[in-house]
Formats: structure tokens, C-alpha cells, sequence
């Protein structure tokens, strides 16, 4: 045998045990006649002691970083522990080994503080996964995977598998597409998702679905992207959303308390995305910190109800402000003992082209109840008060004002926020809140097409009470100017986003299940009933054979991961992950093929 026991498992009640370990070499450390090896698998590291016996055959065979060692010796004390190892208080004291076998020079460092840059170390990943640290992600990931897996099995779920080659149908992102040898000058695509399967499946009576499945998406990368990801693709039959949302909370819950420990015992919050959009800035905030968004002059009519009008700032002939689209403010807590040059430096965080806004307004709240203001030479004391009041800051408080076209400067409010709870430490990485974010508009305006297009996809079911709305309505939009005072434009989706830490980790919806209504859907994003049947032809014929009442949701399992290990990128927890160019540079893919290939494919590349 190889191994008797792996470097992570001997403890001092070993002590006397003889055993065979097998690795690769972390470290070599010379002291005279004496060696001492640091030997690493998957497992952990244990300390290999060789004495002056074994000086002739480590002069014949010297050991270097990374060869792979076979070492046989008896389980003693450590003289000098090192409390950091769980084997630090014993060594082995060894009797023979093998080489079996060696190593180059690594292009980096074997450790958690490497000195490897990115692209070398994706260059040869292969290497960069012994490291600690990226062995932990896995082992993050893999727990995560069993945890949900465990979940799912004891609600009774089904883990079916789908196809990977299916027929193209874009609606979101490109699909990536595979020529057919066999079928010549027709293509296979890969999917985005296992949306339409899934249903297919609640047609044929498997009422709770799950995959952890790959999906594909040609679309530009970033931190939080890949071209194939990893979904926890869910659907359940004979259910409304409340069913879903109970289900659902149930899993994260468990993976917190599988995975890192938390018994998560809060319910978690439920706002709409017009809360979301108005208070925050965006539909996935980050609530683990407060600074609400406050509207000082769009009006928002909430139920009837006016939240904010121009009164508070209107009247002061000041041009920024009464020429700006919107005025919005946040409240930071604490800071109004911020100086002039930190004030200065927001002003011109905010001005870089990525926020795009053209200065900062910010009114002090001092703590003996005056104010000190960049606009005060506009606004009255009594005025700044109201603001003040209107913006829910206290005594002590900084506000912030932001002014603009409303959808440039509701991101950029959006973005300001998060950088400021990320400089005052407010986003911890140890701490986690969960948000369901609902009630989604079902439809969007694309206003160079002048046509609606779906906000989630064409399979989401409009809210009950809207469904009526959807099919007495033509969605036919006489102009741009139109869209707003539509029907189509108030319709909400039955649709709902699990939101953490300012992350979507996952949306869903209750689906159409009826033909006349997803018809309805297709008519309204533009497509003839030529088109609709040829792309989704199989689902509208099945839903005439008693389709059942049915929703689902779908994680994001890469960027779940990634928010539990802390980090900012789904790169760190997949193992073989594609560069920001989509590449991935240790195979040198995607490449070209050869003529040979391209002929049986019925391929001809057109010159660039």
C-alpha cells in the first residue's frame, strides 16, 4: 500500500504507531546532520524527521518543493510543536522512503500567501489547487452541494437530469451553439437553463424537481460571471409563491447551519421591488446596513399615497436642483465630523466616468442642532432642517445629495451607499441577511424597438389579479411616449429574487401554465404565432394535455458559495474557471480546429 494514513490524521495517542505516509513536499529544512520535511496532501501537513542514517541516500536523491514521497518511520513527540497544525505536537521519524516521484521547479510558491499572479496561476491551475486556500473553497463547495442535496432529498425532490444539447431559443444572453455532423447545417444550442425542461417535467407528474446542473450564457464576463455556471434549479408543481418562498428559505437556512454553523432563526424580509428601487437604488440591496434612500423631489405615488414631492427644495432658484430629473439623498451616520477633504474626495468619486454624476451637495447635521451646508447659500436653516427631517438623519449625521437624470442617479445613490457602508465596515463578510425581493413589473419597454420584452422570462406568470389585464389588452405601443400610460406597464410578475448581502442569489417565478396565456406572452414580446411554434412549439402543445399549476427558482450555486467563503469572485470556487476573456488558459480554449473537422461539419470560416 501507499499510505497507512493521510498527513492531516495523526495525532500524539498515534505515538508508537508505525506508519506509511504518502504526499508532496511543502518544505526542506537543512539543520547539520538533520532534515526536516514538511509533507502535504489533500488532507493537512505532517512533519518528516530524518536523522543522519538516512544522509547518504538524501545526498543520492535530493528532495525538492512538490516531489511526490513515499516515507515509512514510527509516529514520536515534537520536540518544538507548532499549536498552528492540528499534527503539530508529532513528527515522524523515518525509516525509509521513495521518491516516487519529481518535480520541476513550480512556477510559483505552493502557498496560501503565493506570490503567483492570476494569469500564471490559472496557467497552471492544476498547481494552484494544492494551495490551502483554493482546497478550502472546494471543500466549501462541496459541502454546500451536499448540504442542498440533503435538503431537497428530505422534501422529497427529484434529481433529474436534462439535456445538454437542446434547440436554440434566445431570450436573455447568447447561446452558445453546436454545429450537428449528423444533421448538416443545423445546430444544437446549450442551454442557459433548464427553464422549459423543468416545466416539462411538472406536465409529466414529477412535482418537486431539483438539478445542480451546468448552464451556459456568451455573454461579456466580470468578476461575478463565467461563461458556464453552476444553478440549484428547483421546481414544484401545485404550488402558489408563498409555497415557494417557505421551501426555499428552508434550504438557504439549512446551508447556513450545515455549512458555517448559523442557525439563520429570523424570518426574512419581504419588500417589493418599487420599495427596493426607491429606498436603495437598486432591486438587490444590501441590508445589512441602513442608510434608506430618501426621494427629495421625483414624485412617487405609493397606494394613493404622494412619499415625495419637490416642496422640500423647490422655490430656492437654485438651477441643479429644479433642472435635475430627481434629487435623491442618504443619510450617513456619524459622519458630519467628516472634513473638507473627505467631502472632497466622495465629490470626486462620484464624478468618475463608471458613477458619471456631476458633483456631490451634502448638508452637516452638527450635534448642537445647527446645520453647515455646500448649498447653504440656496437653502435656509429651517429648509435644511426639513430636509434633514425628510432624509431621517440625526444630530451627528452627514447627507449626502445626488442630482441628475433619475436612472443615472439612482444607480449612482446605489453605488455611493455601498461604498460607503464598505468604508465604514458595515458589510461584514461574517455577517449574512437574507432579503426576498417581489413583485417585479412582468414586462420592460425597449424603446428602440418600441415593443415590450420580458424582465424575467416569457414562461413567468403575471400576478392573479393582473392576468386579466394581460389578455383583454392589445400590447401594441403607439409611440415611446405611450408606453407608460399602457395597461402592459402596471402588470406586476408573480415572480421573486432571494437577495443576499447585496447579492441575487437567486430568482423564480410561478409559471404560465395554460396556452391561451403564454400565447398572450409571446404575442406581446413581438413574436408571430409562426415563430412561437416553431421555438416553443413542444411547450404550448404540452400545455394542452393538463398542465398543472406549477413554480420554481433557481441559485446562482458559484456566487453562493463565493458570499459564504467571503470572497468578491465566483473564480475562487470553481475549479477550472475561464479569465475575464472567457479563455481558459491553461488548456488554450477556445482554439481552431482543423480542416478536416470543419469539412465534416460543414463548415466554411469567412475570412476577417
Amino acid at each position: 500500500m501507499f499510505r497507512s494514513h493521510t498527513c492531516g490524521e495523526l495525532r500524539l495517542d498515534n505515538a508508537g504507531t508505525e506508519v506509511t505516509l504518502a504526499g508532496w513536499v511543502q518544505t526542506v529544512r537543512k539543520f547539520g546532520a538533520i532534515t526536516f520535511v514538511d509533507l502535504r496532501d489533500r488532507y493537512g501537513i505532517t512533519q518528516l524527521y530524518f536523522n543522519e542514517d538516512l544522509n547518504p541516500q538524501l545526498d543520492a536523491e535530493p528532495l525538492g518543493r512538490e516531489f511526490v514521497l513515499q516515507a515509512t518511520g514510527k509516529v514520536i513527540e515534537r520536540s518544538n510543536k507548532n499549536p498552528n497544525l492540528p499534527t503539530g505536537e508529532i513528527e515522524i521519524l523515518v525509516q525509509s522512503f521513495t521518491i516516487l516521484n519529481k518535480s520541476a521547479v513550480p512556477p510559483f510558491s505552493i502557498q496560501d500567501d503565493t506570490d503567483g499572479g492570476d494569469d500564471v496561476r490559472m496557467k497552471y491551475r492544476y498547481l494552484d489547487l494544492r494551495r490551502n486556500v483554493i482546497k478550502k473553497n472546494l471543500e466549501l463547495r462541496y459541502a454546500v452541494n451536499r448540504a442542498t442535496r440533503d435538503y431537497l432529498h428530505g422534501q422529497g425532490f427529484m434529481d433529474i437530469e436534462t439535456p445538454f444539447l437542446i434547440k436554440s431559443t434566445p431570450e436573455g444572453a447568447r447561446d452558445f451553439v453546436v454545429p450537428s455532423r449528423m444533421n448538416e447545417g443545423q445546430f444544437y444550442a446549450l442551454p442557459q437553463s433548464p427553464q422549459t425542461f423543468k416545466q416539462l417535467l411538472m406536465v409529466s407528474g414529477y412535482d418537486r424537481y431539483y438539478q445542480i446542473v451546468k448552464c451556459f450564457r456568451d455573454e461579456d464576463l466580470r468578476a461575478d460571471r463565467q461563461p458556464e455556471f453552476t444553478q440549484i434549479d428547483c421546481e414544484m408543481a401545485f404550488v402558489e409563491q408563498e409555497d415557494i418562498l417557505v421551501m426555499f428559505e428552508g434550504l438557504i437556512k439549512s446551508i447556513f447551519k450545515q455549512v458555517k454553523g448559523i442557525d439563520y432563526a429570523d424570518a426574512v424580509e419581504r419588500i417589493t421591488w418599487e420599495d427596493a428601487m426607491w429606498h436603495y437604488g437598486n432591486d438587490k440591496p444590501d441590508i445589512r446596513f441602513g442608510m434608506k434612500v430618501a426621494n427629495l423631489k421625483s414624485a412617487f405615488n405609493k397606494g394613493g399615497e404622494i412619499v415625495a414631492t419637490g416642496e422640500l427644495i423647490n422655490g430656492a432658484d437654485f438651477k441643479v436642483f429644479d433642472e435635475a430629473e430627481t434629487v435623491l439623498a442618504i443619510a450617513v451616520p456619524g459622519a458630519a465630523e467628516w472634513s473638507r477633504k473627505q467631502t472632497d474626495e466622495l465629490t470626486e468619486w462620484v464624478k468618475r466616468p463608471q458613477i458619471g454624476m456631476k458633483g456631490l451637495a451634502f448638508i452637516k447635521c452638527n450635534a448642537d442642532g445647527t446645520y453647515k451646508s455646500s448649498i447653504d447659500k440656496f437653502y435656509s436653516e429651517e429648509k435644511l432642517a426639513a430636509i434633514a427631517q425628510f432624509a431621517n438623519a440625526k444630530a451627528g449625521d452627514l447627507i449626502l445629495i445626488l442630482a441628475g437624470a433619475e436612472e443615472r442617479t439612482r444607480k449612482a445613490i446605489s453605488d455611493l451607499r455601498l461604498e460607503l457602508g464598505e468604508r465604514m465596515g458595515l458589510r461584514k463578510k461574517d455577517e449574512f441577511r437574507l432579503l426576498w425581493v417581489m413583485d417585479f413589473p412582468l414586462f420592460e419597454y425597449a424603446e428602440e424597438e418600441n415593443r415590450w420584452v420580458a424582465r424575467h422570462h416569457p414562461f413567468t406568470s403575471p400576478k392573479p389579479d393582473h392576468i386579466q389585464t394581460m389578455i383583454m389588452n392589445d400590447p401594441f405601443i403607439m409611440s415611446a411616449v405611450d408606453y407608460l400610460k399602457h395597461p402592459y406597464a402596471t402588470i406586476k410578475a408573480n415572480a421573486y429574487d432571494m437577495v443576499l448581502n447585496g447579492n441575487e442569489i437567486g430568482g423564480g417565478s410561478i409559471r404560465i401554465y395554460q396556452r391561451e396565456l403564454q400565447e398572450k406572452m409571446f404575442a406581446a414580446l413581438g413574436m408571430t404565432e409562426e415563430e412561437a411554434l416553431h421555438k416553443f412549439g413542444f411547450l404550448l402543445g404540452a400545455f394542452e394535455y393538463g398542465a398543472p399549476p406549477h413554480g420554481g427558482i433557481a441559485f446562482g450555486f458559484d456566487r453562493l458559495c463565493a458570499i459564504l467563503g467571503g470572497s468578491e469572485s465566483i473564480r475562487d470556487f470553481i475549479a477550472f474557471p475561464k479569465n475575464n476573456s472567457g479563455r481558459d488558459v491553461m488548456l488554450d480554449a477556445p482554439a481552431t480546429i482543423d480542416e478536416k473537422q470543419l469539412k465534416e461539419l460543414s463548415i466554411r470560416l469567412s475570412e476577417l
